[in-house]
């Protein structure tokens, strides 16, 4: 009997012990893009949605006040909080399907890495960052580019039983711009991110750099 397959949280879990240690060329691409799109910012409240082991979160701890970092993971939770110590930084478990319990005030940033690749229903979560976010607050997207999608590429890991993959949905450019448009959001950059910048090969990256009315 085969078993049942796992969840999401589930995957990350399994997946937290050698995330930082496996090669990732889509992990380490999308880190050089959210940095290279924030350089020229600061920010004052920071939701980070997608913190996984922190590869983000401690760039991010010296360009803010305050972050509050997000994700569905308890175990990938567990190697950021030993990775990232300060107390700007607050890390928080939680789906964020469900009801935003883990916010406790506007942010001028929240960002996305490498997540609503796993959310089926892009509405719900813009219609949440719009409720979440200050007037001319900023949101940043770093997903693996759909045409990766389309020719098959998911996120996935190697365990001792052979390749896990994980649950995912494929979004359409489209889908990212017109859901943003729906919850008043102007698009100031969207930008398409290659391996070693060749730009003979499938795009690995899609960003998004958002800005609200």
């Amino acid at each position: 009997m085969n078993p049942l397959p796992m969840n999401i949280q589930e995957s990350y879990n399994l997946w937290s012990e050698q995330y930082d240690t496996d090669e990732n060329k889509t992990r380490d691409l999308e880190g050089e893009v959210l940095r290279k799109v924030l350089v020229p910012y600061t920010f004052k409240n920071v939701l980070e949605i997608g913190c996984g082991t922190g590869k983000n979160t401690e760039w991010l701890v010296p360009r803010t006040d305050h972050i509050t970092a997000v994700d569905l993971s308890d175990r990938m939770l567990a190697k950021a909080r030993k990775k990232v110590r300060s107390n700007a930084a607050i890390f928080k478990q939680a789906d964020i399907m469900e009801d935003w319990a883990f916010t406790d005030r506007k942010y001028d940033l929240i960002s996305f890495s490498l997540v609503l690749e796993h959310i089926e229903n892009l509405d719900p979560i813009f219609q949440k960052v719009a409720d979440s976010i200050v007037g001319g607050g900023y949101v940043f997207i770093g997903e693996l580019h759909p045409f990766r999608q389309y020719k098959g590429s998911k996120a996935q890991f190697e365990t001792e039983k052979g390749i896990h993959t994980v649950s995912c949905y494929t979004h359409h450019i489209s889908d990212f711009v017109q859901t943003a448009l729906k919850y008043h959001f102007r698009i100031v950059d969207i930008n398409e991110h290659f391996d070693k910048g060749d730009r003979n090969r499938l795009p690995r990256i899609l960003s998004l750099w958002l800005k609200k009315a």
